[in-house]
This record gives structure tokens, C-alpha cells and sequence, in this order.
């Protein structure tokens, strides 16, 4: 089953029960914020509400986690709007800790 979320005024229709990164990452939507310094994208990291990349308003309270938010019908979701307003993607990055999806041993997990 399905509901539907509102994210920067656009309806998404997502899968119910899963976290509101998973939501956003899932319909193709990666940078969540931007660096407060430098400006560039910042979307979900460690997917465990550790390192606070994944940040955003959500139902107009900001600060939330969407790594641990879950989805419900109705969510208003405000991300950063693109920098460039020629670039359709936003700068939407995929990025990853050093050695992420590894074990100690280097073998892929």
C-alpha cells in the first residue's frame, strides 16, 4: 500500500512504513539541505540518525531526521531548493563514508 507525501509542494506517492530518507531517495530526490558554509548538497549518510545530513522541515518543524522519521499520508516535506536554477537535478550527489558497504577486511558486505 501506498501514501502519498508533499515534498517542496509536489505530491509523491511512496511506500507506507518506510523512513522518510528512504521515501525521498526512492523517488530520485538526494539533497535534503545544504552546508551552511559552503553551500553544497547534503542528503542521508549513515541512515541512522548519527551524523544529521539528512535534516529537513518536515509539517513545518525543522531540524527532523529523515533517516528516522517514518512516512505517513499527508507529510509536507521542505528540502533546499537548487542552487542553479538551470540544473534540474538540484546538484543532487550520492556520497558515502570512506569504506562504507565494506568489513574490516575490505571485503564487500
Amino acid at each position: 500500500m501506498s501514501v502519498h507525501i508533499h515534498v517542496d509542494g509536489r505530491r509523491v506517492p511512496v511506500p507506507e512504513g518506510i523512513s522518510l530518507a528512504a521515501a525521498l531517495v526512492g523517488s530520485g530526490h538526494w539533497t535534503f539541505r545544504r552546508h551552511a558554509v559552503s553551500g553544497r548538497p547534503r542528503g542521508p549518510f549513515c541512515g541512522m540518525g548519527v551524523c544529521f545530513e539528512c535534516e529537513l522541515t518536515v509539517d513545518g518543524q525543522p531540524g527532523v531526521r529523515a533517516c528516522l522519521a517514518h512516512v505517513r499520508d499527508g507529510m509536507r516535506v521542505e528540502t533546499c531548493p537548487p542552487t542553479d536554477p538551470d540544473d534540474p537535478s538540484g546538484g543532487d550527489v550520492l556520497a558515502a563514508a570512506p569504506g562504507a558497504g565494506t568489513t574490516e577486511e575490505g571485503r564487500g558486505v
